[in-house]
């Protein structure tokens, strides 16, 4: 099934209809995403509505870990971690192509306020929370195993380290692959529709229809339902003051900022975990295919959720972490490839600082006919739209109720990509190459990010120009997939959501822009004034989320292209 600007069109179209949807869902983050497809496999009629593009907020910008979360083991959190843990292993099964084992290392220093048999036990807790079926249970290091396998770590001081399992996943691709999945099953999905109010009914003051507006075409529409959902995240108390009068701000919104680098200057076969102010916080390296991860950091922001952004004293603040724990790499600001900042829609439970607020999610019934969810753990995303659909239920008659049933979201989130077939096109991708399609590396690339849904992508070859390079033809294969598949409407969309392209490459994807534009103009008719307000959106994300480097004026100058 595709999930194109073409389905945009015809789902608007029906939405602005006479059609009363069973669910309306404000959101198209990963919660959101969840609740559609919770919801579609219920037999509910479903309508999604997401403001800007799917996964624009917080949940492109996490650390990109699977995890029960070690460090809320402390917390006593043990409920949480113990569903954490059990969504990880369903998400590895359910989404190979996008859920991968990860091993942490975990260094602990003399003077450290946790030593070495205190988290020896929080380590086997870990595994007994995770029933051990962990890809590998935890092992304990000694500071001349950790020397060995982590030449890097700083060794001064050192006690040991622990070693354990957890993982890693593409975020923004996880929640178009549940959308997708939800679409599947009958759901309506459209980005870039803002819910602007509430139409209440005039007997029952209740939410009967949302006030929606197409930001591309400008269109207003009333989108109707039976019952509506939040699932906005950090933008939940402006969604509640913009339909309700009465609202009481529920949020506490924390910033976090990742920096990224590339594998040969912070050469980090495993994932390593960092203490940090204290070791209040914990900070992550990841490695990933691209490039290494660092992050994140954790400060209360009070500000609107659009206009974050990384800043110079967040990127001093992270660099420090490095050099304490790699001082023998001598990191500096000019190694860092780029930065990503997001908030948080911590839920205000009072607590002393934004790093001990809980990630336990809130679901609250407004009687006005809407649900709202925030917090919560990208980990259980799933569960905790069950818990939001069970929720919203409550808003139905006992008929409905049994109608609706259970949920089915514990099967794959992609049919043809099963760990099995995953793994096949993997194997596969040699006999691609010899094939005519690409190269060996780029058949293995496009094989693990895409599976067997690779060799459609591949497919789409000849709509390319056919003097390309391969690099040109592999980015301009990704973007022909992303305008075709995921619904992606710009070049912002892409560059950001769809690819790694302005995180792990050192010229931010600069390179490829005049080919990539090429492809979307053609794809979506773009005008020759079209293609240069785009091409200035993206400067001006560059402008913004990397004012904070020295070198942004350069940068500027390698973006003046001209059409």
């Amino acid at each position: 099934m595709s999930f194109s600007f073409r389905e945009r069109i015809v789902n608007i179209e029906t939405m602005a209809g006479e059609k009363v949807y069973d669910l309306v869902v404000i959101g198209g983050g990963i919660t959101g995403a969840g609740v559609a497809r919770d919801a579609a496999s219920r037999g509910m009629s479903v309508a999604l509505i997401e403001a800007k593009d799917f996964a624009f907020g917080t949940s492109s910008r996490s650390t990109k870990l699977i995890h029960g979360g070690i460090r809320y083991l402390e917390n006593l959190e043990f409920g949480l971690v113990f569903e954490a843990l059990a969504e990880r292993r369903l998400l590895f099964e359910i989404a190979p192509h996008l859920v991968h084992p990860l091993r942490f290392v975990l260094p602990l220093y003399r003077g450290s306020r946790v030593g070495m048999f205190k988290m020896g036990l929080g380590m086997w807790l870990y595994d007994v929370l995770s029933l051990f079926e962990a890809p590998e249970m935890h092992r304990r290091l000694s500071p001349e195993d950790l020397a060995r396998e982590f030449p890097e770590v700083r060794q001064q001081d050192l006690l040991g380290a622990y070693a354990y399992s957890d993982g890693y996943m593409d975020d923004d691709r996880l929640v178009i692959e549940t959308l997708r999945s939800a679409a599947e099953m009958g759901a309506h999905c459209a980005n870039y529709v803002v819910a602007t109010g509430a139409e209440f009914s005039e007997r029952q003051s209740k939410v009967v229809a949302v006030e929606c507006q197409d930001s591309l075409s400008g269109q207003s529409f009333r989108l109707k339902g039976r019952h509506f959902v939040s699932t906005v995240g950090p933008w939940t108390d402006e969604l509640g003051q913009r339909f309700f009068g009465d609202w009481k701000r529920r949020l506490r919104p924390s910033k976090g900022v990742h920096l990224t680098f590339s594998r040969e200057r912070l050469p980090l076969a495993e994932a390593v975990v960092m203490a940090a102010d204290d070791e209040k916080r914990i900070v992550f390296a990841i490695p990933r295919h691209e490039m290494v991860i660092v992050g994140t950091t954790d400060t209360d922001y009070p500000s609107s959720p659009d206009q974050v952004h990384s800043e110079f004293q967040d990127v001093e603040y992270l660099l420090k972490v490095l050099d304490h724990y790699f001082p023998g790499a001598q990191i500096k600001e000019t190694d860092i490839l780029a930065s990503y900042a997001g908030v948080r829609p911590l839920v205000d439970d009072g607590s002393e600082t934004e790093s001990k607020t809980s990630r336990e999610h809130l679901i609250f019934s407004d009687p006005r006919n809407i649900t709202f969810v925030t917090g919560g753990k990208y980990t259980t995303y799933r569960r905790m739209a069950e818990d939001t659909v069970k929720a919203a239920l409550d808003f139905f008659p006992l008929e409905d109720r049994v109608r609706f049933g259970r949920g089915q979201t514990k099967q794959a989130l992609n049919r043809r990509v099963t760990e099995e077939s995953w793994l096949r096109a993997q194997k596969e991708a040699k006999s691609w190459a010899e094939r005519g399609y690409l190269s060996p590396s780029a058949c293995q690339w496009l094989a693990e990010r895409h599976g067997p849904e690779a060799l459609e992508v591949m497919s789409r070859k000849g709509l390319l120009p056919a003097n390309w390079t391969e690099d040109q033809l592999l980015w301009g294969l990704e973007a022909l997939n992303a305008i075709e598949q995921t619904m992606c409407l710009s070049l912002v969309d892409f560059y950001l959501r769809r690819s790694p392209l302005f995180l792990a490459r050192k010229d931010h994807g600069l390179s490829l822009l005049e080919s990539l534009t090429q492809v979307f103009a053609h794809r979506l008719s773009w005008s020759d004034s079209e293609q240069k307000e785009q091409i200035e959106a993206l400067r001006e994300h560059w402008r913004q989320e990397l004012s904070w480097q020295h070198k942004s004026a350069d940068l500027e100058g390698q973006a003046n292209l001209s059409y």
